[in-house]
């Protein structure tokens, strides 16, 4: 494993992967809890699968951008330590399946050799930040989003105050008003806005918060009609600081932004919003609008010789597949990648066709498929033949024949039934039966592998869920039907709501009812949205009710797609295991030693504001040891504050003047100065040492007594 640290030039990234070295060896000795390992390896991208003792590697790529030469590099990645494939995600993140725990550091460092990161792809941390895959293109923008995503994202990697969140956050840009972005299902989204200030057009965002998808969907609030540009990130710290002090941190179900505002209101969450912006280190921010470079473009060559076999298919494709760009004689071309997943050998074709027939840049898009950018409109011919040949050239891109799908029982440990093997068949019922639909792009068809969203079936036009049905003491594969939800635009969406369940193997005749309806009754120029809304939820139930009848079940009802000869039974994974009983409370005594560390490394470096943070950190993990080690057990960092004024200082066991709360909380009352980063650091070692003599004279006690 030592051959790694010599290649990585940047000494942020090699402490990362020696420190994700060092925490594997000590949970393969037993000395890290399993809980807390999760958290270190999701933060890390690295992801438990339902097949025990491998993992599934998510590969962090900011709004979707990847150069060909990260393809290949992700290629050759898959090849020597997964399956050769690549799994494309709704996220715009690149996922590989069925890797060695053990082998993750080194992968990692040769990622890290094309600037590839895996830092924060999984965990309660700040996720992918997303972006519309046609930024910067688009020839409706204001202006190009894409470096913002891309500050955004560099801000906050490796930023001590989402660490250790409760839960996940979500940031998404939208590159016009038409939402491509999903703004709206995002703990904050943001569209492009312009205004003219003083004569001088000035940049901003209409902003979103507190939207999210799971087994709740909940819509997001307007917050801003518009922020200036130089005020974005400063906005999005206040927000996560809050979200990280006051977010749920017992239930997983319930601690993502939306609950916490849900619990205290919009107005009180944003009056504690208000409140951080004193601790910040930056009040405002400018965006640097060329840090995202330009990709390179093609150089005009001669075309080979091709052969178009299916004229027909062709004229399809460039309908549907193909689109103008902003910058005249330039084209963007859809690719669709079915269920989101492409093998290797296919990748690295894929990527030399589009060096030399396109800009050096894809862009992955929510979809789960790619996006090429400045190709040539007299290369579309035999860009089209060339695809062809790899099978890439399906028409109906982001259509509704066009499915997006999560990879469910596949490697998932939370999903119910099959979503890939059912997505693959629906969509051959459309291409095949409705063909006209490859047209329609305001109609999506989503499907996850259990409640929880993944392939964002809550806010689908059409969505699936993966769920079980009991019939007498037999449980067989069920699919939950979802309608009417989908994008309205300019930060605003529908959820979609649940209808009916049906058996998995009648998938495709809710294809067939629901597209025959629509096709039969909908009128010129509606789309399915208000579709939907004209006829009403129970029109469709009493449509569909026919298909939920379990009287009529066949025995091929009782095994899931994809499973043929295995007995449907609702299960999930196993998860790996330390095997021994761990000191909880040393192990977060510990932790506050590591982060006491990173303070002090922090204000050696300057950075003051980070070193206040991590002393922030120091305070309430080592508080909330002595309150588990009392069996009080907190569900809030805020709560942790409270409850150890409430414990220890009330009853005298520790002194603050005048309590807990006040100085710790100091930390959103004071500029991040030298001389208060010193003060806070100080408190917080003292503290901490205070906490360890107390926590050792109860174990010396303890000991004795048993003797």
């Amino acid at each position: 494993m030592q051959s790694f640290r010599s290649e990585i030039e940047n000494p942020l990234v090699q402490k990362d992967i020696i420190d994700l070295e060092k925490k594997i060896r000590l949970f393969r000795e037993g000395k890290i809890a399993e809980e807390k390992f999760r958290s270190l390896r999701l933060a890390r991208g690295v992801y438990g699968q339902r097949q025990q003792g491998v993992q599934m590697v998510r590969i962090k790529l900011p709004f979707g951008k990847v150069t060909t030469k990260q393809l290949l590099r992700i290629s050759d990645i898959s090849d020597e330590y997964a399956t050769s494939n690549l799994h494309l995600t709704t996220r715009q993140d690149i996922q590989i399946h069925f890797v060695s725990l053990d082998r993750t550091p080194e992968l990692w460092a040769k990622l890290e050799e094309d600037d590839i990161t895996l830092r924060e792809a999984c965990g309660n941390t700040v996720r992918n930040i997303t972006a519309s895959p046609d930024a910067g293109i688009n020839p409706n923008e204001i202006f190009d989003v894409s470096p913002y995503a891309d500050a955004a994202f560099r801000y906050f990697l490796r930023n001590p105050i989402c660490q250790e969140m409760g839960r996940k956050f979500k940031i998404a840009f939208s590159s016009t008003d038409d939402d491509t972005g999903l703004a709206y299902m995002h703990d904050l989204g943001f569209i492009p806005k312009i205004k003219i200030e003083n004569g001088e057009e000035v940049r901003g965002f209409r902003v979103v918060v507190g939207g999210g998808l799971g087994a709740q969907p909940v819509l997001a609030h307007l917050v801003h009609e518009f922020l200036h540009e130089d005020l974005l990130i400063p906005y999005i710290e206040n927000v996560i600081r809050v979200f990280d002090r006051y977010g749920e941190r017992n239930n997983r179900n319930k601690a993502r932004l939306k609950y916490l505002i849900n619990k205290i209101g919009l107005e009180e969450f944003l009056r504690l919003v208000d409140e951080e912006a004193t601790a910040l280190k930056s009040k405002t921010f400018k965006v640097d609008r060329d840090a995202v470079p330009a990709p390179v473009l093609p150089e005009p060559k001669e075309i080979p010789a091709f052969e178009i076999k299916n004229s027909l298919k062709y004229e399809v494709w460039s309908k549907t597949n193909v689109y103008p760009q902003k910058q005249q004689g330039y084209y963007s071309v859809g690719v669709r990648i079915q269920i989101g997943d492409i093998k290797t050998d296919k990748a690295r074709l894929l990527a030399d066709l589009v060096k030399n027939y396109a800009a050096d840049e894809l862009r992955i898009t929510v979809n789960q498929g790619f996006l090429l950018k400045y190709v040539r409109e007299e290369a579309l011919p035999y860009l089209y033949s060339k695809l062809e040949e790899l099978d890439l050239a399906e028409p109906g891109f982001d259509s509704v024949a066009d499915i997006t799908a999560c990879p469910g029982t596949d490697t998932c440990n939370l999903a119910i039934s099959n979503s890939t093997d059912v997505t693959k068949v629906l969509e051959s019922v459309i291409t095949e039966e409705f063909p006209d639909f490859v047209y329609e792009k305001n109609f999506k068809i989503k499907i996850s592998g259990c409640m929880n969203s993944c392939g964002q079936h809550g806010m689908a036009n059409l969505g699936f869920h993966g769920s079980s049905l009991k019939s007498g003491k037999s449980v067989l594969p069920a699919l939950q039907v979802l309608l009417g939800g989908g994008t309205i635009g300019n930060g605003e969406g529908r959820i979609a709501q649940k209808v009916i369940k049906v058996p998995s193997k009648r998938g495709p005749e809710v294809i067939r009812y629901i597209l025959g309806d629509f096709q039969a009754n909908g009128q010129e120029g509606e789309n399915f949205s208000a579709y939907f809304d004209r006829q009403g939820k129970d029109y469709f139930y009493q449509l569909l009710k026919p298909l939920a009848d379990l009287t009529t079940l066949q025995n091929e009802d009782f095994v899931d797609w994809g499973h043929e000869g295995e007995q449907f039974a609702t299960a999930i994974g196993v998860g790996e295991c330390a095997g021994v009983m761990i000191d909880l409370v040393a192990t977060l005594l510990f932790e506050s030693d590591e982060k006491f560390g990173w303070a002090t490394e922090a204000l050696e470096e300057k950075r003051f504001a980070d070193a206040i943070y991590h002393s922030y950190n120091v305070l309430v993990s080592t508080a909330k040891a002595l309150l588990l080690d009392k069996g009080v057990s907190c569900n809030t960092q805020a709560g942790v504050i409270a409850d150890f004024d409430k414990h220890f200082v009330q009853e005298g066991t520790f002194a603050f003047e005048p309590d807990f709360a006040s100085v710790v909380l100091q930390i959103n009352k004071n500029e991040p100065t030298e001389a208060f980063a010193k003060q806070y650091i100080a408190t917080a070692l003292d503290f901490l040492q205070k906490a360890k003599s107390y926590r050792e004279e109860k174990v010396d006690a303890f000991a004795e007594n048993k003797l």
